[in-house]
């Protein structure tokens, strides 16, 4: 227990400044190349804009400042002799090994409840528009997309009002043009998107001179599009990438029940549950290679190669996951498989090394 709450506390302390230390890189790198486009906006936008940064930031960098924290940790117990005097006292390597498990598996839980917040899972999103448009949530133009036989487009979305500009839905019957629909606006009520006033115009089944000919009446009060919230419609149809949880598990129930491509949605979901679990693993991984003392250790030498390896570990399943987003391979081979290969060398290490102890 002594030895659980020593390293643990080493461990979090390590992993706080790295990740701070990083962050704020980002942040002023970022500040540096955005300044002149931030400069027309506001002093509270430009601070909006670097919270967003700092979140997007967090993002990226949390899983791997937790690998990097486990290699500080390691080689400050190796300096200050503390992981012999653990040894010494009874302690196995599983032991040590335990509380950085813990501690960032932890860590990764709370990271994975962040997605559940919308600020945070489209913190750059946010604000890559506050830098092109001055606000942290512009309106979603020209969108068409198909939903229950229906092809319905909106000239403006505003996903933050929950309201739709110039509205049109047209209904096709056996591959024929049957009726469109025309309103002005719609707004998000209730799981339906209300409809005050609209102009339907209806063609005939039979369109002859003998024909009456193409009709257009006005109706009030419509719902159109069942449980299509505007978030999930501005996330879904505009190919964006940065779901928060519940809105990419609505998505996917909804869009397979329509028979719809849910590749994008599931290669998000991989990404916020799945890609963090690296951490523990390459923890496990690395921290086996690693002897008990200075006097069998080049610092410097296995520093290097663990930096090196955990970036190389990292950048690869970042390629592979922006791959997966952009349907160059399935979610499964880009995020899941490099996982459970990381997931099975992690628990061939732990297992070795347990039976060694035992």
């Amino acid at each position: 227990m002594l030895a659980f709450r020593y390293i643990s506390f080493h461990y979090l302390k390590y992993f706080l400044i790295i990740l701070s230390a990083l962050v704020l890189f980002v942040i002023g790198f970022d500040y540096m190349g955005s300044a002149e486009e931030l400069s027309k906006s506001s002093a509270n936008l430009i601070l909006i804009y670097l919270v967003y940064k700092a979140f997007s930031a967090i993002d990226i960098l949390l899983p791997v400042s937790l690998v990097f924290a486990m290699i500080s940790t390691k080689i400050y117990l190796i300096r200050s002799n503390a992981l012999v005097s653990f040894f010494s006292l009874g302690y196995s390597r599983v032991d040590v090994l335990r509380p950085f498990v813990f501690v960032s598996t932890a860590v990764i839980i709370l990271f994975i409840s962040l997605h559940s917040w919308s600020n945070f899972a489209r913190s750059e999103e946010f604000s890559r528009n506050i830098k092109k448009n001055s606000q942290y949530l512009s309106p979603t133009r020209d969108l068409f997309f198909a939903y229950k036989g229906q092809y319905i487009y909106f000239s403006k979305l505003l996903p933050l009002q929950e309201t739709a500009k110039n509205v049109r839905v047209f209904t096709i019957v056996n591959n024929s043009l049957k009726e469109v629909l025309m309103a002005k606006s719609a707004r998000y009520i209730g799981h339906y998107w209300f409809i005050k006033k609209a102009d339907i115009i209806t063609k005939p089944d039979d369109l002859t001179l003998a024909s009456s000919g193409i009709t257009v009446t006005q109706e009030k009060d419509l719902k159109i599009l069942e449980g299509f919230r505007p978030k999930m419609l501005d996330q879904v149809y505009e190919g964006k990438v940065n779901f928060t949880i519940k809105d990419a598990i609505d998505a996917l129930l909804l869009l397979n029940k329509q028979n719809i491509n849910t590749d994008n949605i599931q290669a998000a979901l991989y990404k916020i549950f799945i890609y963090p679990l690296f951490v523990p693993c390459l923890i496990v991984i690395i921290f086996f290679f690693v002897p008990m003392s200075v006097r069998f250790l080049n610092v410097s030498l296995f520093t290097f190669g663990a930096v090196l390896a955990t970036l190389l570990t990292w950048g690869i399943l970042f390629f592979l996951i922006k791959l997966a987003n952009n349907k160059v391979i399935s979610s499964e081979v880009g995020i899941v498989a490099p996982i459970i290969i990381l997931v099975i060398l992690a628990f061939i290490q732990w297992r070795r090394h347990r039976s060694l102890t035992s």
